[in-house]
């Protein structure tokens, strides 16, 4: 029930960017020392940061635009995506996350291939929505329009009663010793969710994310079956992978 309440609270909180504390109180049907104690805890996560007689939202100075991140790298985008298309089965069940990289799995779907597309991304819905052999299922939350997406509880219980096929997740940052990390706590707990969900998470991401660590860590590397690339990565990580029966995809 904390958890669920420090969430519901985050989510709150940056959506309405500055609430005070009898606001909260008054949202949350709890006493200002529960919301005190509350907002500490949640002031750690560091997307959030206490005022005089409230808190306001903090956004990563990292957290930029879907526009502006999707005109970042775009031949090496489209590359990935042509690769992780060709993964896809008749009958799957796959998730497309809100990576500026991920759409472009759809762009390049065989044709006429029949599957469902699970999403919590706005551009991939209207993406998957072009397609009438596409069965759509998108998933509800608050919109958070840095990333065009949807987030929050109700994306996270939608996840609860889906068994996704083939995961395609980016992330801010890949390191094998912190695994797949991102900027922003609310869009990692939806990769979290999926991950656990799934039967073959496959990260998508250009050679640039390699080497850097972001804020929160929602996967390790160990933990995905296939990760695919624009071009061949260092030898680290093909020995880390080969060592966890990893399949890398480059070419």
């Amino acid at each position: 029930m904390k958890i669920s309440r420090l969430n519901a609270i985050e989510e709150y909180v940056l959506s309405k960017k500055t609430v005070s504390i009898d606001e909260l109180c008054e949202v949350f049907s709890v006493s200002k020392n529960t919301i005190r104690r509350d907002l500490n805890e949640l002031e750690a996560r560091g997307h959030i940061v206490k005022v005089y007689g409230g808190v306001t939202a903090v956004l990563p100075e990292d957290v930029m635009p879907l526009p502006v991140r999707s005109g970042l790298n775009p031949s090496a985008k489209d590359h990935i995506g042509r690769l992780a298309a060709r993964e896809i089965r008749e009958g799957d069940t796959v998730f497309i996350d809100s990576g500026s990289t991920a759409v472009n799995v759809l762009r390049h779907l065989p044709p006429r291939i029949k599957i469902t597309v699970v999403t919590h991304s706005l551009p991939a819905m209207v993406e998957a929505a072009k397609y009438d052999n596409v069965n759509l299922i998108s998933l509800g939350g608050v919109f958070n329009s840095s990333t065009s997406s949807f987030v929050g509880i109700g994306a996270q219980q939608a996840l609860s009663d889906l068994r996704i096929t083939k995961a395609f997740l980016s992330a801010t940052g890949v390191t094998v010793e912190s695994g797949m990390s991102n900027t922003t706590f609310l869009e990692a707990e939806i990769k979290r969710g999926v991950v656990a969900h799934s039967s073959n998470v496959i990260l998508i991401a250009d050679s640039s994310k390699l080497g850097h660590d972001a804020t929160v860590t929602f996967c390790r590397l160990q933990d995905i079956s296939t990760m695919i690339i624009d071009q061949k990565p260092a030898p680290k990580y093909i020995e880390f992978c080969r060592a966890h029966n990893v399949r890398i995809i480059w070419e």
